[in-house]
């Protein structure tokens, strides 16, 4: 059964159903009823010229001569078939197995590199400048009041973070400047 015979079947039993109104309220009910039919039947006219156009869904389309496309021969596949996803993912092991181990040749720049001897040698520092300038590395030290400063304002922060705003910040922060203040007495020259 098609559109046009179910549309018919259905307008049928519509008509079949009411008998004729006179009052106009069912007047103006008919009129919105056959309002919904005439767009009805305009898009189900408008779906079967598209079908038309497009074939169906489902069934396979038909030729030129008449035949379905399943009795169409098999045309040979595409020139170039995809590669299976194992392929991709074993190129891309291969590119990074492969810069891993460019990288681990490659020479490395470092605070401790030491370039190879070139054609043009650097002049050679005798052994004791060596030696001297070895003894004379000194190790920086924080002066004691410096170390409390630190303290004092690790202490702020503690308090800070914790949101206690009470007299305790106060004294933490007037211990924290005076302990700054004697900091940058001690470590200037």
């Amino acid at each position: 059964m098609n559109d046009r015979q179910l549309g018919a079947r259905l307008r049928r039993a519509l008509q079949a159903e009411r008998p004729p109104s006179t009052s106009a309220a069912e007047a103006r009910q008919q009129a919105s009823v056959q309002q919904q039919r005439r767009e009805l039947e305009e898009v189900r006219r408008h779906y079967a010229e598209v079908g038309k156009r497009m074939g169906s869904a489902f069934a396979p389309a038909a030729s030129e001569d008449g035949r379905s496309a399943a009795a169409q021969p098999v045309t040979s596949p595409p020139d170039r078939p995809r590669r299976p996803p194992w392929q991709w993912a074993a190129a891309a092991a291969l590119v990074f197995m492969l810069g891993t181990g460019f990288g681990y040749l490659l020479p490395r720049v470092g605070p401790n590199y030491q370039p190879a001897a070139s054609a043009t040698s650097p002049p050679t520092v005798p052994a004791s400048a060596t030696t001297r300038a070895l003894r004379l590395r000194t190790v920086p030290r924080a002066p004691e009041v410096c170390l409390e400063t630190a303290r004092r304002g690790d202490e702020m922060v503690h308090l800070f973070t914790i949101n206690d705003r009470s007299r305790r910040l106060a004294e933490a922060l007037k211990a924290y400047t005076l302990a700054s203040q004697a900091c940058r007495e001690a470590a200037s020259p």
